[in-house]
């Protein structure tokens, strides 16, 4: 069963900047979807960033050019990579990668890593 692990949240204050790390279990980018989703109190879980391919990213809109998602296959790893952050970008940020390892399909999930922007 492929396993996400995420690290990289905390406390930051407003413009500063985070990096988020998931490292998966097994090599399972190649060719499947990545994202990146948070979920603040009382909210439902949104989806922040995607990646697919170096050309193919995506980003909702209270991200964009502040938020770069990116992966590194050699380490099994993607980031998301947090600048001008904000008091609303507080959440709890969720890695997700899904897609096909040989003919079965995932949908695997990290624990989940906190984010809280505030002086």
């Amino acid at each position: 069963q492929v396993q996400l692990v995420e690290s990289g949240g905390g406390l930051v204050q407003p413009g500063g900047s985070l990096r988020l790390s998931c490292t998966a279990s097994e090599s399972i980018f190649m060719g499947n979807v990545m994202g990146w989703y948070r979920q603040a109190p009382g909210n439902q879980r949104e989806l922040v960033a995607s990646f697919i391919s170096v050309r193919k990213t995506n980003y909702a809109d209270s991200v964009k050019g502040r938020f770069t998602i990116s992966r590194d296959n050699a380490k099994n790893t993607v980031y998301l990579q947090m600048n001008s952050l904000k008091p609303e970008d507080t959440a709890v940020y969720y890695c997700n990668v899904r897609g096909f390892l040989g003919p079965s399909f995932f949908d695997a999930w990290g624990q989940g890593t906190r984010v809280t922007v505030s002086s």
